[in-house]
């Protein structure tokens, strides 16, 4: 189990370490510190208008939980809210926010895997729909066969590489599920 990160926050409760421990502790530390070797010390001068000002903006009101990283003690002045977490790919959402870091692999790996899981909840959603997906239609495999579809794929492109994958990169998810589904009914059948 891992232990969980510190929030972020602009004030240090900790004083800062000296700089000659800093120098000891990492390599090179410290070495734009001679103004003559920084390129940017002269705009750093006072009484140099740089034109540059900030002023911590209102707060967006939170009317529903929010994910959030849990390096951050706080959410962002302003964030999105057109998309609210639901579902199961929601809940693979709050979970990877809650327990993992944004430098963890597994964080961004979870993130992926709800994104795959919302797509197949909207995929199941639109059965219930009187327009149902259409996997046909939708992945624009009728174009390959009207206005020069297999023509255009010759000549020097970067994407015939790997365009003989396209099909089942497309088709692969829905036979896998018409094989899974044809699998559980005869389970199902031959129980009874």
């Amino acid at each position: 189990m891992t232990e969980p990160a510190t929030p972020y926050r602009a004030r240090k409760n900790t004083p800062p370490e000296s700089r000659d421990a800093l120098r000891a502790r990492i390599p090179g530390w410290g070495v734009d510190l001679d103004p003559k070797d920084r390129p940017s010390f002269p705009r750093e001068q006072p009484g140099i208008e740089t034109g540059a000002h900030w002023e911590f903006p209102d707060r967006q009101p939170e009317t529903q939980p929010r994910e959030r990283s849990i390096e951050h003690a706080m959410l962002p002045p302003v964030f999105g809210t057109s998309a609210p977490l639901k579902g199961a790919s929601g809940a693979i959402r709050r979970y990877a926010y809650r327990t993992y870091s944004e430098g963890r692999a597994a964080h961004w790996l979870l993130l992926i895997a709800a994104d795959r899981v919302d797509a197949w909840e909207h995929h199941l959603k639109s059965l219930a729909t009187l327009r149902p997906d259409n996997p046909v239609t939708e992945t624009g495999i009728g174009s390959e066969f009207s206005g020069n579809g297999f023509k255009s794929r010759s000549g020097k492109r970067v994407d015939v590489n790997h365009s003989w994958m396209d099909p089942a990169i497309v088709a692969g998810p829905w036979v896998l599920a018409g094989v899974g589904a044809v699998a559980a009914l005869r389970a199902l059948r031959g129980r009874r």
